[in-house]
């Protein structure tokens, strides 16, 4: 199995308890970075049930999220090099037939931060948001054509999209916990958003709750979630339980 449940590198300086992987039974583990630079783990499991936990305390400033109010776009021509990844068509984000839709819709947007943000609110409001109709194989054309949706795939029409419009966008997995907004009444899991480049810089956007969030820890990033899965399992298994929690320490 290839795993990828650790806090992303780039929130090193803020982990006051670092999240290691344990198993249950205890088994080696070797770890690598892929090539976005995502921790991963892998380890062999053997038959019956394995359990994988881990559990971390993370500083974070309590601020939300960064809006980077009038960022410009980046001309392709201007763009660098390791950008240009994000503006191709991937497994889950289908450029080349959402092109004609985005120009259609977008063009018009004032370009750079405006226009990304003209993006999540049109799919904030296209989409009906359902855990009952997350299904693993979805796409961005279909979540654009079914109109219904979990947050990856509101991620992944805003990406697309963004490609569409010549401007750099990342899938992003991670923690949000329910910090500075009501609760939900629902069992937590890991969240979808998605980083826009702007004016030198990738910025955070979230098409999928569409404000500016508290608490927001990321773990990987990739093309689209083809690359950011949780666990990938090379043989036949079951997923038997899944528990996720961000719980608010103030510190004293």
């Amino acid at each position: 199995m290839i795993l990828m449940l650790n806090v992303h590198f780039s929130r090193v300086s803020d982990m006051i308890i670092p999240d290691h992987l344990h198993t249950d039974p205890a088994l080696p583990m070797r770890a690598y970075r892929d090539s976005f630079g995502n921790w991963c783990t892998r380890i062999i499991a053997p038959p019956g049930r394995t359990r994988i936990f881990a559990d971390a305390l993370v500083n974070d400033t309590g601020a939300p999220d960064v809006v980077p109010r009038g960022a410009p776009q980046t001309p392709v021509e201007s763009l660098p090099e390791e950008t240009l990844l994000f503006l191709l068509g991937s497994r889950y984000c289908e450029t080349d037939r959402l092109s004609p839709i985005a120009w259609q819709l977008f063009e018009s947007a004032p370009a750079g931060e405006g226009r990304v943000q003209t993006i999540c609110a049109f799919v904030h409001r296209h989409i009906k948001f359902g855990y009952e109709y997350a299904r693993p194989t979805k796409t961005a054309w279909e979540t654009y054509q079914e109109k219904v949706g979990v947050c990856r795939d509101f991620a992944h029409l805003a990406v697309a999209f963004c490609r569409c419009m010549n401007i750099p966008a990342r899938y992003c997995t991670g923690y949000l916990g329910d910090i500075g907004v009501p609760p939900v009444d629902a069992p937590m899991d890991f969240s979808g958003w998605f980083e826009a480049y702007l004016d030198g810089d990738w910025y955070t956007f979230d098409a999928r709750h569409n404000t500016p969030r508290i608490g927001r820890i990321l773990m990987a990033y990739g093309r689209d979630a083809a690359d950011v899965a949780i666990s990938t399992a090379f043989g036949p298994n079951e997923l038997t339980g899944f528990k996720v929690w961000t719980n608010e320490v103030v510190a004293p």
